[in-house]
């Protein structure tokens, strides 16, 4: 079993790469509920995204 990464890759949502790859993040859940913190973020949106480094192809 491969874990997965600590760092969230550039482009992504802290959150949404927690959440999508720690299975502890919605251990507490129960069956088919969803979780308050996802729902926040599909209606609110991202409130960090982590930046991506400049193209340097221009």
């Amino acid at each position: 079993m491969t874990m997965a990464r600590t760092e969230t890759p550039p482009g992504e949502c802290p959150q949404c790469w927690q959440h999508a790859h720690d299975r502890r993040a919605h251990r507490h859940l129960k069956p088919r509920e969803d979780c308050p913190q996802c729902v926040d973020h599909m209606v609110n949106g991202h409130p960090h995204i982590v930046p991506k480094k400049a193209s340097k192809w221009w």
